[in-house]
């Protein structure tokens, strides 16, 4: 990702600035001019700062990094790290949900089955997946899915990035609370392993109905929560301006879901967040799914889910 290219948050104005001088002064050098240094130093100066920034992020920050446009997306990490993969389509009682894509694939030349919110990198790519917001026949197709990987002994994997399952008339009207019940409950009935990362944002039954896993991983800078920062805001204050008061105040990163043991591990991002070295977080992705079904390997069916269960079962008493 060329720097030119990249979109900075708000509160990296400062990183900006300085990407920007750097980016003036290698006009200047092109030029015949020598300032290697000068350019060095304000490099050096620019990564600190970045570091920095990124050491410290308030809650409300990291909920700007999960949802950064240039954020690896589903799709990405499919492409970095599963072979053969064969998207299915359709619940085979309504219709397609592109929101939620879920197929089949080779992970290290096993076989596996991969679910996943893809929110788009492009206008048209973005209205076609719904920006990651399923409908109820997206969750539908996931049960479709997860009873054929137990049917063969497949492992399966869930990527969840999402801002929450879609509201609309349309997707309640057909069972939008009954289909994500019936896919939480596909996933603690499972009796192969599964491994569910959250990427981005993991809002609400819309992440939770993919990712009732053994192992629940995170990325460093994600978000992982029962409502939005902006909804919550609305039903407390009755004004969705205090989407940052609320954030800071809900409980939402990685560090807090790891405390509460609600999440398993924490994946260290890039110096910057994800959308700064993609193929670095994919591979860092892919050695901690590889490491998290290697210690479910050698649990038969009825430990896997019991497992799972007393995973679950552990979090409301702790929390509780």
């Amino acid at each position: 990702m060329q720097d030119q290219m990249r979109s900075y948050l708000d509160f990296e104005k400062p990183v900006a600035e300085l990407d920007s001088k750097v980016d003036e002064l290698r006009a200047l050098a092109a030029s015949g001019t020598d300032i290697s240094d000068e350019i060095g130093r304000i490099e050096d100066k620019a990564a600190q700062a970045l570091a920095d920034l990124y050491q410290n992020l308030t809650p409300w920050q990291k909920t700007l990094v999960a949802r950064h446009p240039q954020r690896p997306h589903f799709n990405d990490f499919i492409k970095g790290l599963i072979t053969e993969f064969t998207p299915l389509a359709g619940d085979r009682k309504f219709g397609e949900d592109e929101a939620l894509v879920a197929g089949f694939g080779r992970f290290r030349g096993e076989p596996i089955c991969v679910m996943g919110q893809e929110k788009g990198d492009s206008t048209d790519s973005r209205i076609r997946h719904n920006f990651g917001m399923a409908r109820p026949e997206g969750y539908r197709k996931c049960v479709r899915l997860m009873e054929m990987a137990e049917r063969f002994g497949l492992p399966v994997l869930s990527l969840a990035d999402s801002a929450g399952a879609y509201p609309g008339i349309g997707a309640e009207e057909r069972g939008q609370a009954e289909a994500i019940a019936r896919s939480t409950d596909a996933c603690l009935a499972l009796t192969v392993p599964n491994v569910a990362i959250i990427t981005g944002e993991g809002m609400s039954g819309g992440a939770i109905a993919i990712t009732t896993a053994n192992k629940v991983l995170m990325l460093e800078h994600a978000i992982y929560s029962v409502i939005s920062p902006e909804a919550a805001s609305s039903i407390l204050w009755r004004d969705g301006t205090k989407a940052q008061e609320a954030a800071n105040n809900m409980k939402i990163t990685a560090q807090d879901m790891l405390r509460f043991g609600v999440i398993d591990q924490i994946l260290k991002e890039p110096v910057g967040g994800a959308h700064r070295d993609p193929a670095a977080m994919i591979a860092t992705t892919g050695e901690a799914i590889a490491k998290a079904f290697d210690e479910l390997r050698d649990l038969d069916a009825d430990a896997i889910r019991k497992q799972r269960r007393q995973k679950f079962l552990d979090i409301g008493r702790k929390l509780g």
